[in-house]
């Protein structure tokens, strides 16, 4: 969490351009500048490799979280995912061109196999990865993401500690915001009306 708070605070101010009525053109992207980037390859739900390059020339929407997590990582997935959903009634052709990306913090459970469940349970267009321990801790210091992994509890079972974020990302793999997934769908659909055009 510390990584996280100190890459937004190198962040410069986004100014509007004018008092009222600024249209989003004249305003600078909440995360614009910020030392947060994908620099990855890792597996999909078929254990195909996926780098993040793959992803180049359209935007992407990126959750760092867990399969076994019990109430915070579902949540806010089904909000980014809904989110999207009601982007899309508005503009279709926009949304079709976001690509919603969960990557585990938890590679010793969250197999391909696991991720992919997990994954299509929320949205068919929702791709998960996973990856070695490694491959992992490179892809979560890119994005200034904190995970630690929680004490073992006696049934052998533990929790992931981890930083809540959406990032949306550019066309270009840039940084541009938060999306706010632990308000609800509408507040998600809301920033992407404002950064995805």
């Amino acid at each position: 969490m510390k990584k996280l708070l100190a890459a937004l605070a190198a962040l410069p101010l986004a100014l509007s351009a004018t008092a009222c009525g600024s249209n989003k053109a004249a305003q600078a992207p909440p995360l614009a500048g910020a030392a947060i980037k994908g620099d990855f390859t890792l597996l999909d739900k078929n254990g195909k490799a996926v780098s993040w390059n793959d992803f180049d020339g359209r935007y992407r929407i990126v959750y760092f979280g867990y399969a076994y997590c019990p109430d915070v990582c579902p949540l806010d997935v089904q909000s980014m995912v809904k989110g999207l959903e009601l982007f899309a009634r508005d503009k279709p052709e926009l949304a079709g061109q976001v690509q919603p990306i969960f990557i585990t913090i938890d590679p010793e459970r969250d197999t391909p196999q696991v991720i992919g469940e997990f994954t299509s349970a929320f949205s068919d267009r929702l791709i998960g990865l996973t990856g070695t321990p490694e491959q992992i801790r490179q892809a979560a210091k890119g994005f200034a993401a904190y995970y630690a992994r929680g004490e073992t509890n006696p049934g052998g079972g533990y929790l992931m500690d981890h930083s809540r974020a959406a990032y949306l990302m550019g066309r270009k793999g840039e940084p541009i915001a938060l999306l706010p997934v632990e308000k609800d769908p509408q507040a998600v659909a809301a920033e992407l009306e404002k950064w995805v055009s």
